[in-house]
């Protein structure tokens, strides 16, 4: 009788020199964890898997086909990953941390998505044209500008604000001597300590002062947060932003003012950083290629009234600024990937995954992936975008997430974005001479760009 031999289950590739105890602690890099993992891709192959003491996986997927099969919501689902575990600190029950399918993402989700429909961006888009004026006025009639990347998330975090809430951060109201406004520098720095937080093994090594800002800073913007809920509620006034339909919602009950808090801080946090670094990358490329941003200034001339501003309808016209930004979004998608679970039992790329396990696919990878993009995946060319016929599918191209936690905010990131891009092409030459240097805070963010913004007439 014959008797066959179930084969065994070939292990997902490692790093080489794996320590005995700590695991594949070697080659991490704390700062940069995420450009690491795409260089890790070209030796390893398009999944691998780090394993620490205790037996915690982080395992990697950095491939179109490799995306194309845990976007499939039977099998995969959205995973809780650990830097999200750390943003609940500030966040808690908001859209982006609240858990899978709880009733807080459920009623946060009814009381938010009418604040993300085309009517609600009409209603927003005044309130991102002051933003837009706000920043010229700062750039006068000409600056250079050392750190870009800081200027647009003043910019987009000022919008939030505006749009959001009817609150100023004040973000250009402060000079190069006294810093960035309080909110942003709180941000940034909560960002940052929770990317290196989230690392294991090498997280525990944060502490003492960092530790201590860390919590200073949640407790300001929280405080700063409940203090603008309060004064709405105490004025009772009616304002077509975001905080007035979480107040008073045209569908279902009203959120608890703690709920409000909570998903008040998730626009902030996510909407900020994300969208601050898109313009700051956008504004390298263009200040790098003349011609493209003189085709950008041309469509926006084109649309501007007489008034000297673009009006909302015309917004969907701006077809080169459009491609501008969804090419940023492919090389230097700024929130970096996304995490899934398995549901059951499944495979992924020939590999066995158990119920439960989880990856993280790096955009960074997959959005580079030649087999899907071609030869020139590497290179920026926006016109890519302009083909007659080109749609990515949905396993080349995912900058905003998956399933039903995507981001809820992309019309208004992407609508903010050709806004302001087209504005600020069309009355300033943009120039830089230094090379792209990638930081990570979480997101993806160009470090120490310096564009020089002259005037134009």
């Amino acid at each position: 009788m014959t008797t066959t031999t179930k084969p065994v289950a070939q292990s997902i590739p490692h790093p080489p020199k794996r320590v005995p105890i700590l695991g594949d602690v070697l080659g991490m890099d704390r700062k940069r964890p995420n450009q690491k993992t795409l260089w890790q891709f070209s030796q390893l192959g398009p999944l691998y898997r780090r394993t620490f003491v205790g037996g915690v996986h982080l395992t990697f997927a950095g491939s179109a086909e490799l995306m194309r099969e845990v976007i499939d919501e039977k099998t995969w689902q959205r995973h809780f990953g650990r830097p999200y575990q750390k943003l609940r600190a500030i966040t808690e029950d908001g859209l982006f941390t609240a858990a899978n399918e709880s009733l807080e993402w459920k009623r946060g989700h009814e009381a938010l998505i009418d604040g993300f429909v085309p009517a609600a961006m009409a209603d927003y888009h005044d309130a991102m044209l002051s933003v837009v004026d706000l920043t010229s006025q700062w750039l006068g009639d000409g600056r250079t500008v050392t750190d870009t990347a800081a200027m647009m998330g003043d910019a987009a975090l000022e919008t939030i604000g505006l749009v959001g809430f009817g609150y100023s951060v004040g973000a250009f109201t402060r000079n190069d001597t006294t810093g960035r406004a309080p909110f942003a520098d709180a941000l940034t720095r909560v960002f940052a300590y929770v990317q290196e937080s989230a690392i294991p093994v090498l997280g525990k090594l944060l502490g003492g002062k960092r530790a201590r800002q860390y919590a200073a800073d949640i407790e300001y913007m929280k405080r700063t947060v409940c203090d603008v809920i309060e004064a709405r509620r105490r004025t009772g006034e009616r304002c077509p932003d975001l905080l007035d339909r979480m107040l008073h919602p045209a569908n279902g009950s009203a959120l608890p003012d703690d709920n409000i808090a909570d998903q008040v801080l998730t626009l902030f946090v996510a909407g900020h950083e994300t969208t601050g670094n898109l313009l700051a990358f956008a504004t390298h490329f263009l200040a790098r290629n003349p011609e493209l941003a003189a085709r950008v200034r041309a469509e926006a001339a084109a649309v501007t009234t007489d008034d000297g501003r673009i009006a909302y309808e015309d917004v969907a016209e701006l077809k080169v600024t459009a491609a501008v930004i969804s090419e940023t979004l492919r090389l230097w998608p700024t929130a970096p990937g996304f995490f899934r679970a398995a549901r059951q039992d499944t495979t992924l790329g020939g590999y066995d995954i158990a119920a439960g396990e989880w990856v993280f696919v790096l955009l960074l990878a997959v959005h580079r992936d030649t087999s899907v993009w071609g030869p020139d995946a590497a290179e920026f060319r926006p016109d890519r975008w302009l083909e007659d016929g080109f749609r990515p599918k949905p396993w080349m191209y995912r900058p905003f997430g998956t399933g039903p936690r995507s981001c809820i905010g992309q019309a208004f990131a992407l609508h903010e974005a050709k806004l302001i891009i087209a504005s600020l092409v069309r009355d300033f030459e943009l120039t830089s001479s230094g090379e792209l240097d990638v930081e990570e805070n979480l997101t993806l963010r160009p470090s120490g760009l310096e564009v020089d913004f002259r005037r134009i007439g």
